[in-house]
């Protein structure tokens, strides 16, 4: 493989400094420069054997295309956007996400770009910021609202976007959600299969639409039970793991407590265990717990929870396929929308 550093523009020996470009790429394997950048797209008129060689090339010099003048030719940046929350319950949702991303935009020539979502701020000053000044050609975003500001912003000026959950809006969009309705109540059945008298949910909080899918899921559950619930008050999955370790403990301490519990992930689980110890109680002898998992950290601290698993992982893959394709123009939602099963049977120690 020739040195790019022993290699001058007229072919002969010298030092090159500067950027690699598509003309050092084509000096160095001989090729015409509208055929390297060919071969760096794929086009299928390029033999295979050319595009590989031209491949390895580039990756040893080192060579990124010119984001500046791709989007003058283009007009798209090659980039798309994802919006973060910095919430602590859902265990490795971050990385597991950017993961499934990752891996929907390996062989393109997209990059990916993270900004902070701030919980208890619907961020719309971030969403507009992208949109209106272009520096992204999508957007991907979680923790939806009902009637989010967000998606109507998004539809109404038709940037493409695809979002973690669904709304209410009468205008059908782009997402990816995990069935939590079919999560909390087959998690609540299971509960009562075991002998449970009063089941009780620490739900999602009420002003995204997740916490409503979670809420109806156990409500269905106990009304065809026909038995005693409660709902835990004062908490929701987005307080800290102490607060509700507290609280649960607390609750304990009072008349007729709940001796079961359905917990939307696994901070929550810990926690709860946590409290219902402190007050001198053992899982799976005085109560019973099943539980979101997103990771391997439940399982390996208590092992006999029983579990239902969200594979975020996947869910970051899907977002990202979905959100080419509606940057490459498709607007079927059938092709659009995908609603991740929870997986069964329940496992204890995963």
């Amino acid at each position: 493989m020739p040195n790019p550093s022993k290699t001058s523009s007229s072919g002969g020996s010298g030092t090159r400094s500067g950027k690699p470009t598509l003309r050092t790429i084509a000096e160095l394997t001989g090729l015409a420069v509208t055929t390297v950048s060919r071969a760096l797209s794929n086009a299928p008129q390029i033999s295979i054997e050319t595009r590989k060689r031209v491949h390895e090339v580039a990756a040893e010099i080192g060579y990124s295309p010119d984001r500046a003048a791709q989007r003058l030719k283009t007009g798209r940046t090659n980039v798309i956007a994802v919006l973060l929350e910095p919430h602590e319950e859902i265990l490795g949702y971050g990385t597991s996400l950017l993961a499934g991303l990752g891996r929907a935009m390996q062989g393109t020539a997209y990059h990916l770009i993270v900004m902070p979502n701030f919980l208890n701020s619907s961020n719309i000053a971030a969403v507009n910021y992208i949109m209106r000044n272009g520096t992204a050609d999508g957007l991907i975003m979680s923790r939806t609202e009902p009637l989010d500001p967000r998606v109507k912003l998004l539809l109404e000026n038709d940037f493409p976007f695809v979002t973690h959950g669904r709304t209410e809006l009468s205008t059908a969009h782009p997402f990816v959600d995990y069935d939590n309705f079919t999560f909390t109540y087959a998690a609540t059945k299971r509960l009562l299969a075991k002998g449970r008298r009063k089941p009780a949910l620490i739900s999602g909080p009420s002003r995204f639409t997740f916490g409503s899918h979670i809420l109806h899921g156990f409500m269905t559950a106990v009304r065809e039970a026909g038995c005693e619930f409660e709902i835990i008050s004062e908490i929701d999955l987005d307080h800290p793991a102490g607060k509700i370790r507290d609280r649960i403990a607390r609750r304990n301490r009072e008349a007729d407590p709940p001796d079961a519990y359905v917990c939307g992930g696994e901070v929550c689980a810990l926690a709860t265990i946590t409290g219902m110890s402190d007050c001198g109680l053992t899982l799976g002898r005085e109560y019973d717990i099943v539980a979101k998992q997103t990771s391997q950290l439940l399982s390996a601290i208590q092992p006999s929870v029983e579990s239902i698993y969200e594979d975020l992982t996947a869910t970051g893959e899907a977002m990202g396929r979905i959100l080419l394709k509606r940057i490459g123009g498709e607007t079927r939602m059938a092709d659009l929308q995908v609603l991740l099963r929870p997986e069964e049977p329940f496992t204890a120690g995963r």
